[in-house]
């Protein structure tokens, strides 16, 4: 047992180095901490008593017990609290955790601690935190799989979330951005006539025209409804200077991109003065997004994929949720949550070969420029590192849309079909990290390469050797219902 609870501290402490969280193991090397803990006996006797491991974090305290059998986790009482008998407090990782921080709250000036209990191993375990105060109360909080909402970067909006409950910036921003998808949606229906795939890339491109005011290339103003230049030809010629401010190439992927963004000055009802307006709805649309959507966005400095968000709820808005068009969008938490699983570093190279919106990507770029403060290291993540094939044209440029605003300038996404490349030419690309979300359903007995399966085989055939991937595919998948899905299975 005893071997088996080095690995275990071992296995946390490695954990915490990965997270960037600085701690000090039997102690603190924070006096007034270290002298609290000199009379935290779990006997009650009056004597010294050190928890594995201590971090102090900002002004938090990180209070952590581990235990290597999962059966001594937690032991609560019969009416469900944290048990505080000298025999649970000894034995049980959380319980543990719980009377040091509890100690630490009550006799020193420190009054945020977390205690978090840890059992099980690298494979197998579980990761309780509690948040405590210096009085007789806790506050339970859901079981993490790492470390990394405890760092510097990360520690306070973890606690605005989960402990006052309060919304943080991120989730206000897309809250009223989701309202926002709404009411332009009824504009977009009610001023300009535009087909369900066509209204996303009128806000994509409308977007790339906004990002150019602070060039002097554009403005809104400049939207007069004038006959012989459009304001959808000047909407246009504005994405093509941010486009090629961005160094996007080469010229036939620009030329893609532009191709998708025609609509916009092609549609004579975009383009003529509402009589009801008093102006284009090209200008109405782009006051409105400038108010209400670009100026509140974090594209540099948040994980989230707001266009994503946005064109996912705008979809729900014109008759579906997205999966008319064929498209599936991942959810926020779960590209969060991916990041997490694949340990996603600043060195690592992604590749979404589905990559729809570019939740994937957005996420992972989130996460490497977050854990380095190195400038060249930050560009070279952003133009470099992140990879992406997208088949549908719209979803293509969208995707790239929202890397550009993100200041991806080369946007390394194609809009190519992933399983007609050529695995070993894909894998020039040095790909350490792979993420999907396929597309689901699409397999039939007459094409049976669309299945999800074998994408997975694709994309596994795409990376270096050693790589990691995640990818989320339906259960049916992997109890092989069909025939080829059988066979997909067993040579993969």
């Amino acid at each position: 047992m005893a071997k088996k609870e080095v690995k275990t501290d071992l296995w946390v402490a490695s954990q915490l180095d990965k997270c960037k969280i600085q701690f000090t193991a039997q102690g603190s090397d924070v006096k007034e901490i270290d002298e609290a803990l000199s009379t935290a006996s779990k006997r009650g006797t009056g004597n010294a008593g050190y928890p594995e491991y201590v971090a102090v974090v900002n002004d938090f305290v990180i209070v952590i017990e581990d235990k290597a059998d999962l059966d001594k986790h937690i032991k609560l009482t019969d009416t469900a609290l944290i048990d505080t008998a000298t025999k649970a407090i000894t034995d049980y990782a959380v319980n543990g955790a719980y009377f040091y921080a509890k100690h630490i709250a009550q006799n020193s000036s420190f009054k945020k601690v977390f205690a978090i209990g840890v059992s099980g191993d690298a494979k197998h375990h579980k990761i309780t935190p509690l948040y405590v105060d210096d009085r007789e109360g806790y506050i339970e909080l859901e079981d993490v799989e790492s470390f990394t909402m405890f760092n510097p970067q990360n520690i306070y909006e973890y606690y605005l979330r989960n402990v006052l409950k309060e919304k943080t910036d991120v989730e206000k921003t897309t809250e009223q951005i989701l309202k926002d998808a709404q009411t332009l949606h009824e504009y977009l229906r009610t001023y300009g006539s535009l087909k369900d795939q066509d209204k996303p890339l009128v806000v994509s491109g409308i977007l790339l025209a906004l990002d150019e005011i602070e060039s002097g290339s554009f403005s809104i103003s400049s939207l007069t409804g004038d006959d012989v230049e459009t304001d959808g030809e000047k909407i246009y010629n504005a994405i093509q200077k941010r486009l090629k401010r961005s160094n996007v190439g080469p010229d036939a992927k620009r030329d893609k991109l532009m191709s998708e963004f025609a609509i916009i000055k092609t549609s004579a009802r975009l383009n003529e003065i509402d009589d009801k307006l008093k102006k284009t709805p090209l200008k109405y649309y782009a006051e409105f997004l400038k108010t209400n959507v670009f100026d509140n966005i974090k594209y540099k400095s948040s994980a989230e994929d707001f266009i994503g968000r946005f064109y996912g709820e705008f979809m729900s808005y014109s008759g579906g949720d997205g999966q008319t068009l064929g498209i599936v969008l991942t959810p926020a938490h779960i590209c969060e949550l991916f990041c997490d699983l694949l340990n996603v570093q600043p060195d690592d190279i992604i590749l979404d070969p589905t990559c729809g919106t570019a939740g994937f990507l957005v996420a992972a770029m989130h996460h490497m420029i977050s854990a380095t403060e190195n400038e060249t290291r930050r560009k070279n993540i952003r133009k470099k590192q992140l990879h992406g094939y997208e088949l549908q044209s719209n979803m293509f440029a969208i995707a790239c849309t929202n890397m550009i605003l993100r200041d991806d300038g080369n946007s390394n996404i194609w809009c190519q079909d992933f399983l007609k490349q050529n695995p070993a030419q894909v894998q020039l690309k040095g790909a350490t990290v792979g993420m999907m979300n396929p597309p689901y359903s699409q397999g039939t007995k007459d094409d049976p390469l669309q299945y999800e399966l074998s994408f997975v085989e694709h994309l596994l055939d795409s990376l270096v050797v050693g790589a990691r991937a995640a990818v989320i595919v339906p259960q049916s998948s992997m109890t092989g219902k069909q025939k080829q899905n059988r066979h997909l299975k067993q040579v993969s």
